[in-house]
Formats: C-alpha cells, sequence, structure tokens
C-alpha cells in the first residue's frame, strides 16, 4: 500500500497547524489570567541566538505555503512578517490552513520526482519532491511548531504532548 504525496502532505501540515492554533490560543488565555504581557511571551526565545516565538510561527506557515506550493507548481500566499500578538499570529495560520485547502490530489500527487531547487541561507539546495517533502518541509514545519510550544511551556504556558499531537 502507498500514500499519497497529498495524504502525506496536507492533511498532516493542516493538522500541524490546527494543534498550533491550541498551543497559540493557550499562550495568549495564559498572558491574559497571569496578567503578563502578551509580547513577553511573543518576543520570548530559548536561546539568545534563536528566533522569538513569533518568527517560530512565521517560518512554520513559511515552510508549508511556499514547499507545497512549490510542489502543486503554484504561488504561495506572501505575508509581511508583522504579527505582533496572538490573535495576528492565529490568523496567520488561519490564513495558512485556508491556503493549503485550497489544493487538490491532482495538483499535489505526481511530485514524487519534481526537480525543487531553492535558495536557503545562501546556499542553494536541490531535491526531488519526496525527499523535499519528507526532508525538508515536513520536519522543518515540525521543528517550529516544537519550538513555539516549546518557549510558551518555558514560560509557564500549562500544555503538553497532547496539544502538540492533538487528536488524530
Amino acid at each position: 500500500m502507498t500514500i499519497s504525496m497529498y495524504k502525506a502532505s496536507i492533511p498532516v501540515s493542516i493538522h500541524s497547524l490546527n494543534n498550533l492554533i491550541g498551543i497559540l490560543e493557550k499562550g495568549a488565555k495564559y498572558a491574559e489570567t497571569k496578567k503578563i504581557d502578551p509580547a513577553v511571551l511573543i518576543n520570548s526565545r530559548l536561546y539568545p541566538d534563536m528566533f522569538p516565538l513569533s518568527k517560530q510561527v512565521q517560518i512554520a506557515t513559511d515552510i508549508v505555503n511556499r514547499g507545497l506550493a512549490r510542489l502543486a507548481g503554484t504561488e504561495a500566499p506572501k505575508f509581511e512578517d508583522t504579527e505582533t500578538t496572538f490573535p495576528q499570529l492565529i490568523d496567520r495560520v488561519q490564513k495558512t490552513i485556508s491556503h493549503l485547502n485550497t489544493f487538490k490530489p491532482e495538483q499535489i500527487d505526481g511530485s514524487e520526482e519534481k526537480a525543487i531547487t531553492l535558495e536557503v541561507g545562501g546556499n542553494t539546495l536541490s531535491f526531488q519532491g519526496m525527499p523535499y517533502l519528507l526532508y525538508f518541509i515536513l520536519p522543518n514545519l515540525y521543528f517550529h511548531v516544537t519550538t513555539t510550544y516549546n518557549i510558551l511551556r518555558h514560560c509557564g504556558v500549562e500544555i503538553g504532548k497532547r496539544d502538540f499531537l492533538g487528536e488524530p
């Protein structure tokens, strides 16, 4: 039995992004309940040389928006990276989910061997479609969602593994 590129990408990414929304909502509620300026959480980072929470969310959404658009041969929406509040970050994730919901299986399926070339940090990376999905898009999505989770957990937000994994 095989799994299609569509099934391995779109539903999986949407599931992770929905979980990210739940994590962000808990962060917003925590800030409100504890009377913490939400900007403190949104600008928090785990280590001085890491990106803050806001950038983690921005990268997570950019990775799937751009990556899956490349596989489908379409243009990805462009976001300005100006989000400074939980509602703005949540809205960005919701817009990403809306974008992913526009893809049809026939746009993604068959992209297993599609040549993908992109610039990352001054380096040119080249992939075939399936390795691009499995070894670049999804790991990056999970990394940045996990880092968002870890930043909020480190700040005291009561979230756990279930929040990250969500319901199947």
